[in-house]
């Protein structure tokens, strides 16, 4: 009986969106981040600054390397993207030889999977393992100076890569020594305007001085950004205006990320196609605000490296057992300790437990304040910003962790 009314369930959902699809949307794509539109408001010096620094590409010449910095959502990846296809289409036009290749370091994220994914970019197949690095260093070298051509490498998310490597970004400068008919030039994309201090003399010297800063949208840009959008993403007055307004102020509140703007206002309208509503208003954006920061903790955690993981999965138990707000280094560690033996895991040092810390207060999940402890010196005391039931629900569906849990939950 009770899996018969759940098949009637669910046929009614079914039912539900099949009358309803059509009306709310008019282009979904268009509302995510990855859809590059034609044109990007308040960009325009970005733009002409990006094109003035690539156009000698259009008579052959290798145009300087360029650093993008600025927050998530500020734009930097669209316009460089929207910038590079209009000089493909006019480097057809007067026979000048570009090529591009756009790699995300968040997943290509080491030497060889660098220089692998840019001779697929060339028409190289690498294995996925088993060659040196340096060879598949040296076939790209080889393939690319063939094709007597100007190579544009885009490296967005750049500070992922050094994470790993640091090898891959000083190749990639040094590399017009290796080449006689060719040249390459790289973008960078990065969140961290800090970034090129951080890196090995010997790279930074060979980088260039190019920059282009992405600041924050305001509100007000925010709202244009979603207007053009929705003009072409959604059905003629399906939005209301009080949509388009809070979830501008929402992204605005949030470091001015586009992103963010963007997820709020497709979101909203997803909740109102699942319930048959065809007006998307403020009360939707509201909603989707709810569904969008309870998916993001769970794909930040759910990504997280074991090690990280295990030291997580420390303060919950710390916290969630002794019934406090917060716990301390001391004894996040020597519960950690237990858990790493217990999983038969690498027991990590308390200075490198102390960078996964500062790791997950950076992703929002923690909280940290440093207290003096009188003549006992100072610690960090850590308390959770995600509650305990989100956290214990994401934890729980990594079979290594969800075993901790539910014994120590017994």
């Amino acid at each position: 009986m009770g899996e018969e009314i759940s098949d009637k369930t669910i046929d009614n959902i079914f039912d539900r969106y099949i009358n309803t699809s059509g009306l709310i949307f008019e282009n979904r794509e268009v509302l995510r981040h990855t859809y590059v539109p034609e044109r990007l408001p308040h960009r325009e010096k970005q733009y002409e600054s990006l094109a003035a620094i690539l156009a000698p590409t259009l008579v052959g010449e290798s145009p300087s390397n360029v650093f993008e910095y600025g927050q998530t959502g500020t734009g930097k990846t669209a316009v460089t993207k929207a910038v590079l296809n209009i000089l493909k289409n006019k480097c057809q036009e007067v026979n000048s030889n570009l090529k591009t290749c756009y790699l995300n370091c968040q997943i290509v994220d080491t030497t060889y999977r660098v220089f692998a994914n840019l001779n697929e970019s060339i028409g190289l197949q690498i294995p996925v393992t088993g060659l040196p690095t340096e060879v598949v260093y040296s076939r790209f070298v080889e393939a690319l100076d063939a094709l007597n051509c100007i190579f544009i490498v885009v490296l967005d998310e750049i500070d992922m890569l050094l994470r790993k490597s640091w090898d891959a970004l000083y190749n990639l400068t040094r590399i017009n020594s290796d080449l006689s008919k060719s040249k390459l030039s790289i973008i960078g994309i990065t969140n961290n305007v800090k970034f090129k201090e951080s890196l090995d003399p010997r790279v930074r010297s060979s980088l260039g001085e190019e920059e282009i800063v992405f600041s924050p949208y305001l509100a007000p840009q925010l709202k244009d950004i979603l207007e053009d959008r929705c003009d072409i993403g959604f059905k003629p007055e399906v939005v209301d205006p009080s949509a388009i307004h809070i979830a501008a102020a929402f992204a605005a509140q949030e470091h001015g990320d586009a992103r963010r703007a963007l997820d709020l206002i497709r979101v909203a309208g997803e909740v109102a196609e699942r319930n048959g509503i065809t007006i998307v208003t403020d009360e939707q954006v509201r909603q989707a605000r709810q569904i969008i920061e309870r998916n993001t903790v769970a794909e930040v955690i759910t990504t997280l490296p074991i090690q990280t993981k295990v030291v997580l999965t420390s303060i919950f138990e710390q916290i969630s057992n002794h019934k406090s707000h917060n716990t301390t280094t001391g004894e996040l560690y020597e519960l950690y300790s237990d858990i790493s033996k217990e999983l038969m895991i690498d027991q990590l040092t308390q200075r490198r437990i102390s960078d996964l810390i500062n790791e997950l207060e950076m992703l929002g999940i923690i909280n940290c304040r440093v207290v003096s402890k009188g003549r006992y010196g100072r610690t960090k005391e850590i308390s959770l910003s995600v509650p305990l039931r989100e956290i214990k629900e994401v934890l729980s569906n990594d079979y290594r962790i969800s075993e901790i849990i539910d014994r120590k939950r017994k």
